[in-house]
């Protein structure tokens, strides 16, 4: 795989004044857009502006990144608080003996990096960061096995970080340290009437779809059916004043398939509408290509999907993707924002009543045999629970038990509760008193920045096109940041605001309905279809074979849970054979093959 942005400088020329103008001249970078004088070169990919936006925007080539210079040279590590839109960045500077790296808001465009007292590398991808090895590091295994992908900071190979959302790297005398760049700053109080808000909220919508639409010569949509995709290609008619493209995935599965919504959706603002329906065929010709594409094992199962709806668009002739991605994390559209919210009930009750409540909830409690009081337990015992744990309750690898599905020597290699410290971490990062907005903005890293948009990003990059996200926009997400909480989790009511100030633009069936997204059935498929269930088998034995998962647990996997309960143990296969078939991608590469 190629990279699009990336570097290697020797750090002890950098922090030579003798050395360092030298090597400044002789430095490459690779980047969309590099700029470079005497003692500075910047390197930037991704769309991003400074200073006067629509200046920004319309610069030729190298015109950002000279812009971005002037914005170091002025104002230091603190111009990355002042870049828009989305992008990853490197300025190697002489005259201040630094380097810095940083990446957007959401991690839209990422970057890795490998640093010790010699040398700095980094790259866009984990894979291409120069002198990073081939050793994997057993921790981010479990944690893509807890997760269903790896969160930054670690990366598969050791040694290897990538950068975090919002955050930026400073490489100097002092050493290596990350520095966030965007705070968590939610404003509660603000108040300001709903018909303002609304009108406010519909012209920021239309203006980023707008935006997305610069430079660009034919724009298409993901359409699901949900709320986010429709509004995006909706707005995308009103934009262009034309019959904008918009494409959906299907699924021949019972429960799975949400076409009607998108046909919906596409009639009432008059589409150019695309259907595709992936069958278990396109899971084996595209399951390799795809876990191989992620520069790191990623198991988000709607890649596939995501991956035939790009596809399709490309062929259609478009030269970017406009996804919904971002309206449920930042409106609170997500079910467990709900669920939680009835969990944190129990939290307010008097510390001396929940005192005599919780011996009647243990585990030999004559209460939890009896039908009805066992689930008033269970709330109980899930209640208590302190978030962010509380949100991992169900999580697929403990539940099914570390000890029965690793082997004992990969277990002494990993933390356990490693992941409980990483999002404990990511939930103090953000202060805000109600318990939506924590939610939301721990969503942001685990959801959106890690998990959903590399999904978009990779699916789209394999088929060659750009791709926006237009609710994700800066002033969308400030304009966010700024409703009230109960505009978003209304009692249990989701994404109140959302919806409320869409209702008569959107169809008021798809308001109402439940979110799904391009969910894929692959269990229910690996069940019955024998191909699929033989490239499963043969990518769960094979992963057997490296000394991770104990072969009796594959046995017991495929030959009883997943003919048993094919939706939920599906899940856990699904990630397996996407390990399996990026370490499989990984031994080609080392022999050539």
């Amino acid at each position: 795989m190629k990279d699009k942005l990336s570097g290697q400088l020797d750090l002890t020329s950098l922090f030579d004044p003798g050395a360092a103008p030298a090597m400044i001249k002789t430095l490459t970078l690779r980047g969309d857009h590099v700029a470079r004088d005497d003692d500075v070169v910047c390197a930037v990919i991704g769309t991003p502006t400074f200073g006067d936006s629509a200046a920004s925007a319309s610069a030729p080539a190298a015109g950002i990144a000279s812009e971005l210079l002037k914005g170091w040279r002025t104002h230091g590590v603190e111009v990355a608080a002042r870049i828009h839109g989305a992008y990853a960045l490197a300025i190697v500077d002489a005259r201040r003996e630094c380097v810095f790296l940083a990446v957007d808001r959401f991690a839209i465009q990422t970057l890795c990096y490998r640093a010790d007292a010699q040398t700095l590398a980094f790259s866009d991808r984990a894979d291409c960061v120069h002198g990073g090895g081939d050793e994997l590091d057993p921790q981010a295994i479990f944690d893509y096995l807890y997760f269903h992908m790896i969160p930054a900071p670690r990366t598969i190979f050791k040694g290897v970080r990538r950068l975090p959302a919002a955050n930026g790297l400073l490489v100097d005398r002092q050493g290596v340290r990350e520095i966030r760049h965007w705070p968590l700053r939610f404003d509660e109080h603000h108040r300001q009437p709903f018909e303002a808000s609304r009108d406010a909220f519909r012209k920021l919508i239309r203006d980023s779809v707008s935006e997305e639409l610069v430079g660009q010569s034919r724009v298409g949509a993901f359409l699901s059916g949900g709320t986010d995709s429709s509004t995006v290609a909706g707005m995308l008619c009103d934009v262009t004043g034309e019959a904008a493209p918009a494409y959906s995935i299907g699924f021949a599965a019972d429960g799975y398939d949400e076409m009607e919504y998108a046909r919906l959706a596409a009639k009432h603002f008059g589409c150019q509408h695309h259907e595709y329906y992936v069958t278990p065929a396109d899971l084996l010709a595209s399951i390799p290509a795809v876990a191989r594409h992620h520069d790191q094992p990623f198991g988000n199962s709607s890649a596939l999907p995501a991956y035939y709806c790009a596809r399709m668009a490309a062929a259609d002739g478009c030269s970017k993707m406009l996804a919904g991605d971002g309206g449920d994390e930042l409106f609170g559209g997500n079910s467990r924002y709900a669920t939680q919210r009835l969990f944190e009930f129990y939290q307010s009750l008097p510390a001396g009543l929940r005192a005599r409540i919780e011996p009647l909830c243990s585990d030999d409690s004559v209460l939890r045999r009896i039908p009805g009081l066992k689930q008033a337990t269970g709330y109980v015992r899930h209640s208590r629970i302190p978030m962010p744990d509380r949100l991992q309750s169900f999580n697929l690898i403990m539940q099914l038990d570390p000890a029965q599905v690793l082997t004992a020597d990969f277990l002494a290699q990993v933390d356990l509760g490693e992941p409980s410290q990483h999002m404990q971490a990511t939930w103090s990062e953000c202060r805000a008193p109600s318990l939506i907005n924590r939610m939301l903005a721990y969503d942001w890293r685990y959801t959106l920045a890690d998990s959903d948009l590399p999904k978009v990003r990779g699916a789209t990059e394999m088929a060659g096109l750009a791709v926006g996200y237009p609710l994700l926009s800066e002033r969308l997400t400030d304009f966010s940041m700024a409703l009230p909480a109960n505009w978003k989790l209304r009692r249990l009511k989701l994404r109140w605001f959302f919806k409320e100030a869409l209702r008569g633009y959107l169809p008021d069936k798809i308001i109402s309905k439940s979110k799904k997204g391009f969910g894929l059935p692959f269990g229910v498929w690996a069940t019955h279809n024998p191909a699929l269930k033989q490239l499963a088998e043969d990518s769960l034995h094979s992963l057997a074979k490296r000394g991770i998962v104990r072969a009796d647990f594959i046995a017991t996997l495929l030959g009883e849970h997943l003919p048993a309960h094919p939706g939920y143990y599906g899940e856990m296969v699904w990630i397996l054979t996407m390990l399996e078939q990026w370490l499989q991608g990984r031994d080609a590469q080392k022999t050539g093959e």
